[in-house]
């Protein structure tokens, strides 16, 4: 049969390779930032963009997204074309992809670093920037495609499984939790509330791990670590087991990220479930990966790439166990809320996606190069460091979550609680100081790779069409019978579908239910929407990240309804767009500080923490004293609220300023009373309207109760 020669395009997979590094080091360093702010609050300079609330979205998107996102492109996009035997698509359509990515990157970072956020974690972009989301995922769907349509192999290698279930998956995640009703160029609020959004949310927010960080980086595994071995994968029918079981109990998980709450117990023991059979595939993906190498254990121990992939498949297999074993409820009252949870994500963070990637482009650049790796000894140093760095930095955070977790439900023999939550913070600080050594160790490993990789080009020439030849694809009829799986492998479109049938069933019989059946969410009569202050407090609460912190969830737990009172209820959160229950406790909960303490105390605390909370590891919001409340948008807020089913009066939108001055010279004339002067247009007054108005909604049912009982 007649070939026909053509070229792969390495130049895009270049660029989309030094992305990956750029990110992965700006991500880290951020990261790091966060982690000292931890116990030494002056790092975030008292300065608006550079505080740990706003800083951490910064660093977990630069890491999800610009990190491992620019990672598996970097992968997709060299996979890709030898695994179809067929340049990419559209070369156009490449770079639009590339750069279009990058610019929302970068936009990405400057609305966070500003506070423009939805407050939904890993989630927190607004509608602008989730729109060119959507157009840039369009492209890339439509560059993969066209490729895999013109390619010149038969049958679709497992790699390509994994890229078209996370093109599809994410789409509809992304789509699906972007519902917002947009208010100005920078701001939204949540299509959903309370449960709805939380369910909705973590829905998202699980699969984005599932699909955005793992699955991708399972068609890395399955493409280069056999190429770095030059082995075939052990077993295509694991594989097969892997693909399918994975991506349809993986997206019935979300619930666990909210056991204990008020989401409905059907919902939580649907996830309970699920996570528990994540076990069996999530290790039969990582047994494919380890057993791949079966003979190959001396070369293991000769190649750095070999070691960065065998410890990223473990960090997946270690990863995958313990998750399933956090969502076992009892578990989970121990682990939900504390840095325990923190180590898991960065066993997977650290060890499964960042390895993947070291090991990916230190076999990659050599190769497009044309070269050898400058320094295998420096690559083996970078390993040594990464791995001793992650074990550095996780295993305080295991110890650290076991010390909050115990001190936040020991009692004293008479019944009471035996620690103040600050207790519990200061108690764990040389677990912060030991987390951040291993993170800095890591940190110097990434920049030693990037030195590494930078000599290997220099020492090569890089080759940017790289030559090849195939036959083009034949088109012929099947003789006999043919295995069921290898006849979908030849239909990509085919696969395409089924996949997305196969994500679809466990996000529509989980979601639906809870919008459909009002049972799911009782309402409370006391529960009364925000006022026109409130809501805009509400929002600089949300945009100064004060949700990465603090929770406004009351678990049904003895030692929480000691501490901060009665247990939350679905009705409570009905006028919440978005939900702010938080993942984790770093500060106490929030869901009944109003009236807890004066206005003073809040406007002290904000300025000083120390000045009220000796110890007090938070930062100082000094701006929220100065900064004017932007009253013009408060209308527009209003509005928005009433579209989405807040039940404000007809019209309100156009007295709703009166009512708020009206509101905030009260809180004036009290802090003016404890010798405190500020004018009522100030932010801070706003905020301290919302903590004042948290479970005093609750309060006044449990008064209504007791004076009918009466």
């Amino acid at each position: 049969m007649q070939t026909e020669k053509f070229y792969y395009d390495n130049k895009i997979v270049k660029y989309f390779a030094n992305a990956t590094a750029l990110w992965g080091v700006v991500g880290m360093i951020a990261g790091l930032w966060v982690a000292i702010q931890f116990y030494f609050p002056a790092a975030s300079l008292d300065y608006a963009g550079t505080t740990f609330g706003r800083l951490r979205p910064i660093h977990t998107n630069a890491v999800i997204f610009a990190f491992v996102g620019n990672c598996m492109f970097t992968g997709v996009y060299y996979s890709l074309q030898r695994l179809c035997k067929a340049r990419m698509f559209s070369d156009t359509l490449s770079w639009i992809h590339f750069w279009g990515w990058q610019f929302i990157i970068v936009a990405a970072a400057a609305t966070l670093f500003f506070g423009f956020t939805t407050g939904k974690e890993y989630a927190e972009l607004e509608w602008p920037i989730d729109i060119m989301i959507t157009l840039i995922w369009v492209v890339f769907g439509v560059n993969m495609f066209g490729t895999i349509f013109k390619r010149r192999e038969s049958h679709l290698y497992v790699a390509i499984w994994f890229y078209i279930a996370t093109w599809i998956t994410v789409a509809m995640l992304h789509i699906v939790n972007s519902f917002e009703m947009p208010v100005s160029l920078f701001k939204s609020y949540s299509w959903y509330a309370g449960v709805q959004d939380a369910l909705v949310q973590w829905w998202y927010g699980h699969n984005a791990v599932a699909f955005f960080l793992t699955t991708p980086i399972l068609g890395l595994m399955y493409y280069f670590l056999p190429k770095a071995a030059n082995r075939p994968v052990y077993s295509y029918r694991l594989s097969i087991i892997h693909f399918w079981a994975l991506i349809f109990i993986y997206i019935w998980a979300g619930p666990h990220h909210l056991l204990y709450t008020a989401l409905p117990d059907w919902a939580q023991s649907l996830g309970v479930v699920f996570s528990v059979m994540l076990i069996a595939p999530s290790w039969g993906g990582m047994l494919n990966g380890l057993f791949t190498l079966r003979g190959a254990w001396d070369k293991v121990r000769e190649e750095p790439v070999l070691k960065f992939f065998v410890v990223a498949v473990t960090c997946y297999g270690m990863s995958t166990f313990e998750g399933p074993m956090l969502s076992l409820k009892s578990v989970n009252a121990i682990a939900h809320f504390t840095d325990w949870i923190i180590g898991h994500v960065h066993i997977g963070g650290l060890g499964w996606n960042g390895f993947m990637a070291f090991g990916m482009l230190y076999w990659l650049v050599p190769k497009m190069w044309g070269t050898t790796l400058y320094s295998k000894k420096l690559a083996t140093n970078h390993f040594w460091l990464g791995t001793i760095g992650i074990v550095i930095y996780a295993i305080p955070l295991y110890w650290a979550g076991f010390a909050q977790a115990e001190m936040w439900k020991t009692f004293t023999e008479s019944g009471q609680l035996k620690f103040q939550f600050l207790e519990t913070v200061t108690n764990i600080i040389p677990m912060y100081i030991t987390r951040s050594v291993g993170g800095t160790l890591y940190l110097i490993g990434a920049i030693m790779m990037v030195y590494n990789l930078y000599k290997t080009a220099k020492k090569g020439s890089f080759i940017a069409n790289e030559e090849a030849e195939a036959a083009p694809l034949a088109k012929h009829a099947s003789h006999g019978k043919e295995y069921w799986h290898r006849w979908i492998e030849k239909r990509p479109a085919t696969l395409l579908v089924f996949s997305l049938i196969v994500v679809a069933i466990g996000g529509i019989l989980e979601i639906v239910p809870t919008f459909l059946v009002k049972s799911n969410v009782p309402t409370i009569t006391s529960v009364k929407p925000y006022t026109a202050l409130e809501l805009q407090g509400r929002d600089i609460y949300i945009r100064e990240g004060c949700y990465t912190c603090h929770s406004q969830m009351i678990r049904p737990f003895r030692d929480e309804v000691a501490r901060y009172g009665e247990y939350s209820k679905a009705g409570e959160f009905v006028y919440d767009h978005p939900f702010q229950w938080g993942s984790k406790r770093t500060g106490p909960d929030l869901a009944r500080l109003g009236g807890k303490y004066p206005d003073s105390w809040h406007y002290n605390h904000m300025l000083d923490p120390r000045s009220m909370s000796p110890g007090s590891i938070m930062p100082n919001y000094p701006w929220l004293l100065d900064n004017d409340l932007d009253t013009a948008s408060t209308p527009a807020k209003i509005r928005a609220m009433q579209t989405l089913g807040v039940p404000y009066a007809e019209g309100y939108d156009a007295k709703a300023n009166k009512d708020l001055m009206t509101q905030a010279n009260g809180i004036r004339i009290s802090l003016k009373m404890d010798k405190i002067e500020t004018p009522a247009n100030k932010e801070i007054v706003a905020l301290i309207a919302y903590l004042q108005r948290l479970g005093k909604d609750i309060k006044a049912e449990k008064k209504t109760e007791t004076a009918a009982a009466n």
